[in-house]
């Protein structure tokens, strides 16, 4: 089975690096997702690629807090990548946004809604029309070739969490609706991994993710107030997220993991 890749959103940040990245390193097909202008994307994410097969890379209109663009993305890439022959080998569920309330009197109605919408409702309508696409236990093995880059054999289901988001390693309060839907990310990837393991046994895994403090516009108002050593370019971000995915293997199943390869308490 033909394996490919799933990147969501990939239009600025982590995603964006993350898709160059494996178009690089990789010889998956990479289904990459924007909210608008996906032509335009595939030719940024493209640039200065010069040995990459631009054919290896689809751009599909998706926005996470609408659910009918989920559901269309899904049945396009169906188009792309027919279930009986190819699977989805790594899913980067990534979509995020941040407000940092200090106390609960900013906390404010709009911006609550749109973070869960964002954070936590989003992956979960990503996983509901895209897990069709995790191999099944009778998917024939390996699944992969061994000698594929840094890829793992199974496949991956990553969606994107945060230290903050664990209630146990929260000694400083704040930042009440961004705490809240990562800690619900979190809850949500145990759910799926224990659904995972029931469609695709051993050929599939989800788990969440923490990539530290990262250079990109999420995080920019804060890049002052962290040490230097603790801030993180992208190119090494995204060497860490696919080195821990590739690496923390299916003891890891269900579990949020950080940069470093360690387990993130829930």
């Amino acid at each position: 089975m033909a394996p490919w890749s799933l990147v969501t959103p990939a239009s600025r940040g982590i995603g964006f690096h993350l898709t160059r990245h494996l178009l690089r390193t990789t010889p998956l097909a990479v289904v990459a997702t924007a909210r608008k202008d996906p032509r335009g994307l595939k030719k940024e994410l493209l640039n200065d690629l010069k040995d990459v097969d631009e054919k290896r890379l689809t751009i599909l209109e998706l926005d996470v807090t609408d659910e009918n663009t989920v559901q269309t993305a899904a049945e396009e890439a169906k188009k792309i990548h027919p279930v009986n022959d190819h699977h989805l080998h790594l899913a980067f569920c990534i979509p995020g946004i941040l407000y940092p309330e200090k106390s609960p009197s900013q906390l404010q109605h709009d911006e609550l809604t749109k973070t869960f919408a964002v954070n936590t409702i989003g992956p979960m309508l990503i996983a509901k029309h895209f897990s069709p696409f995790l191999p099944r236990k009778s998917s024939q093995t390996p699944l992969i070739s061994s000698s594929d880059s840094w890829l793992p054999q199974h496949a991956v289901w990553l969606n994107m969490s945060a230290r903050v988001g664990s209630t146990t390693d929260n000694a400083l309060g704040g930042w009440y609706s961004y705490r809240a839907s990562k800690a619900a990310v979190n809850s949500l990837t145990k759910s799926f991994d224990i659904f995972v393991k029931g469609k695709s046994g051993d050929n599939a895994m989800a788990m969440s993710y923490h990539p530290g403090t990262v250079k990109t516009g999420l995080s920019k108002e804060f890049w002052g107030k962290v040490a230097k050593e603790k801030l993180f370019e992208p190119k090494f971000a995204i060497e860490r997220m696919c080195h821990v995915v590739g690496s923390v293997g299916l003891a890891g199943r269900g579990r949020c993991w950080d940069w470093k390869g360690t387990e993130v308490p829930p």
